[in-house]
Order: structure tokens, then sequence, then C-alpha cells
């Protein structure tokens, strides 16, 4: 059955390829239309490389919306010191042609939601969690609307990447994502604990390259590019490659498994701000509210990469 979907994102190199996953799979995947949002970089730029993300895939027919410029109650922090200066540092990749539409992006995911039958749309937030919570915020009765958030942030045993306690996109707009845990929509998460055992190691990226696409070439060389900042930090053989594991959930979810459990997240607290307190050994009687992913087959998550990323 295909999912029909609205992708929220701040392109960044690996927003970009989960992007490119779910354009290259069109029986399992209906993209509905792109929202922007601040984040990886400044809103200006990822509503841009959205555009060049779709015009990349063949796809300038994809709406994409800029949403919020910037958190909900705090400053904005973004990470070019991953991402490069533009973002989608790497490959050389043209200006868009196709459009920005005039909708903002939280304004038309009210409307598409409210113009759908319950639990049909599946939201997908590969960045901080603005947009989603700014809609809900605005108009709850769209909640019942969705039929699942599949989201890439937090961690656990990972702890954090961006703070010593908190993951990036749930740190830039913890507020945002408190609204959106507590909102009651079916949540799967995507959290480090994930997306560190999704390694794109030298050979994993030379079956990208070997695929001798334009879309090959450019996705091989983003990874090039933000690798370089994983592999210091972590001592790894390769970068994480987080977000295309959301778009991936969608057409093989045997792919992950995990637990349903409860997930509040920190507020209040400036040392610990953004962590995602996930109650993994269920020591409290709060109540389950997401799925929270733990493991993933990680050469069958890049099988299917390599697989459909050849179809563009």
């Amino acid at each position: 059955m295909t999912r029909r979907i609205i992708i929220d994102t701040d392109p960044g190199q690996d927003d970009a390829i989960a992007i490119l996953l779910a354009l290259a799979s069109p029986d399992e995947i209906d993209v509905l239309g792109i929202t922007a949002v601040a984040g990886n970089v400044p809103l200006e730029l990822t509503a841009k490389n959205a555009r060049i993300i779709c015009e990349l895939a063949g796809r300038d027919d994809i709406k994409v919306y800029a949403g919020c410029d910037k958190p909900l109650g705090r400053a904005l922090v973004t990470a070019e010191h991953v991402h490069g200066q533009t973002g989608l540092n790497g490959p050389r990749l043209p200006d868009p042609k196709m459009p920005l539409q005039d909708q903002h992006g939280v304004d038309y995911i009210i409307d598409t939601l409210r113009d759908a039958e319950p639990g049909t749309i599946t939201l997908c937030p590969l960045g901080p969690l603005t947009n989603i919570a700014a809609a809900f915020t605005r108009a709850p009765d769209i909640v019942e609307k969705v039929r699942e958030i599949v989201l890439m942030g937090g961690a656990y045993f990972e702890v954090g990447n961006i703070t010593p306690t908190a993951e990036f996109n749930i740190y830039v707009d913890p507020q945002a994502a408190d609204i959106v845990f507590r909102a009651g929509a079916p949540i799967v998460v995507m959290p480090l604990d994930v997306t560190h055992k999704a390694l794109v190691t030298p050979e994993r990226n030379a079956a990208f390259r070997s695929l001798g696409t334009k879309v090959g070439t450019a996705v091989a060389n983003m990874t090039d590019f933000f690798e370089r900042f994983d592999k210091e930090k972590y001592g790894s053989e390769g970068a994480p490659l987080h977000d295309p594991c959301v778009t991936a959930y969608l057409i093989r979810p045997e792919l992950f498994s995990g637990r349903h459990i409860n997930v509040e997240i920190e507020t209040t607290s400036e040392l610990t701000m953004g962590m995602t307190v996930a109650d993994w050994w269920g020591v409290t009687d709060r109540p389950r509210n997401a799925m929270f992913m733990g493991r993933i087959d990680a050469q069958g998550y890049f099988d299917l990469l390599t697989e459909r990323l050849a179809r563009l």
C-alpha cells in the first residue's frame, strides 16, 4: 500500500539522500509535498536545497514550501561545521529553476491534513520539529489525520552528538519536539542508536559512485564531504547516514527493530536540554508514546539505497 507522505526537512546531505530515496520509490511512497525548516542551515538554504534535490531526481513537479525560519522559543543553532556553508557541500549542483511555493509550509501541512481522511497522511520530519509542532498547535484537529510520524532524531544509548546528552534535531527545537511527542499521533523514532550503525564505508560509497549516474555521483560526493567530520569525531570507518532511515522504514520496515516505549523531551535544564528521555527498560509507568528503534540491518539498508538510487 502506497504511503502518502509529507517530507519536512532541513537539507543537509543525508536529508537529500532521504528525499532521493523517497522519489525513487513511487510504488511505496507518494510524496505529496516537501516543507523546509531551519536547521542544518538557515531556511533560505534549506528551501533552496530541497528544490535542488527534486531537480536532481528529475521531479520538478514536487511542490516545496518554506516553513519556520527559527525554533519556537530559542535562538537557531545550525550545523555548517558538518554540512558545509551551503548544507549540500560536496557535489556541484546547479541552482534550482523550479519555484518555491508562496504558501507557508505550516499552512500547507494544516490544509493538506484537513483535506485528508483520518489516519491517511504520514509525516516524515528529517530535521527540527518546528513546522510540525507549529501546525499541531495552531490546528490540533489535524492530529487525527496523521497515520504516523516517522522521524529522525533523538538518542538513548548513543546520548548526544551536538551536546553530551542531545541529538541535533531535537536540541535545535526541544519545545517543538515536546509538543510533537505529547500530541498523541503514532510515532516511529530513528535515533542515533540506529543511524550510528548505518555507516557509509568506502565500499558502500563506491557502490553509489559505480552507478555511473548523475544521482549516484552526487550522492557519493555528498558522503565524501560530510564523512570527514564524523570519521574524525567517532573514529569510525565511515559516516552515519541518518535521515534515509526514515524513508527506508516506509519501504522495508523489517530492516529495523525497536521497542514501543515512553519518550519525553527535556525542555528546562540547560545541562541536558533536548535530551530524549527514553524509558527503554520500562522503569516508569509513563504511557508508551513512540516506537523507538534500536537495530538496523545495515547492509540491507545500503543495498536498498543503491538499488533505488539506480532508478533515478
